[in-house]
């Protein structure tokens, strides 16, 4: 497979709700260096010669050149987000031409990239449309059901990571249907054209930043990397 019929869209157009700060997670700084800028040069590193296209809010695309010019870092083509994720990962199919092969998707707030995971999701797509990375869910479970509710067995659940791999037509096919409020990710997207989609192995050390704390867990996951 040609590297450059490879096109991996990373997803940065959240506002950072949840982060408590007052930039979104992916601006805030890692190792004296933005978290997206990590997130964008390992998947560099992950996939050379792949196309990366970056989807970011378009209140923050300014300051995302800002930020390029401070730092002398070279930017991924931008792509304006949605009001949903699944419109900002839309967006950046709109513009994918004729010819790509694969598409992966992939949080802009996840940046340790493994580039032996990737090549798993990559290799996974020589007998399915869809791969996605999973890791073995570690606390207990519960499943609610109203005010009551009981526990349920983990062994039967795997927690999803991105990012995630599929056959470009296959995933541009996808995304032609409509919005539906159940798609939570982009393989419940093919799910919806049952589509099958093959889990592979994760990795534990692939956290999503949500949190201020998890600043400084992928600082500490990033030097022992």
């Amino acid at each position: 497979m040609n590297a450059q019929n490879i096109y991996n869209i990373i997803v940065a157009a959240g506002s950072g709700s949840r982060f408590g700060a007052e930039l979104p997670k992916q601006y805030c700084l890692l190792d004296n260096r933005p978290v997206l800028m990590h997130t964008i040069d390992n998947m560099r590193e992950a996939l050379p010669n792949s196309q990366i296209i970056v989807v970011l809010n378009k209140d923050f695309i300014d300051y995302w050149i800002e930020l390029c010019d401070k730092y002398s870092f070279k930017s991924p083509k931008v792509v304006e987000g949605g009001n949903t994720r699944w419109q900002s990962v839309k967006n950046a199919i709109d513009i994918i031409p004729t010819g790509a092969e694969v598409i992966t998707v992939h949080d802009g707030a996840r940046p340790i990239i493994d580039k032996n995971m990737v090549e798993r999701l990559i290799n996974a797509l020589d007998n399915a449309q869809g791969a996605i990375p999973v890791v073995a869910v570690t606390d207990s479970l519960r499943q609610l059901n109203g005010d009551s509710s009981k526990p349920v067995d983990r062994e039967l659940y795997r927690a999803v990571q991105t990012p995630q791999a599929f056959h470009a037509q296959r995933l541009i096919e996808a995304y032609s249907l409509p919005f539906d409020a159940t798609f939570t990710d982009d393989a419940s997207v093919m799910a919806a054209l049952g589509y099958d989609v093959v889990l592979v192995d994760g990795d534990t050390y692939n956290i999503k930043i949500t949190h201020p704390l998890d600043i400084e867990i992928a600082q500490l996951y990033m030097r022992q990397r």
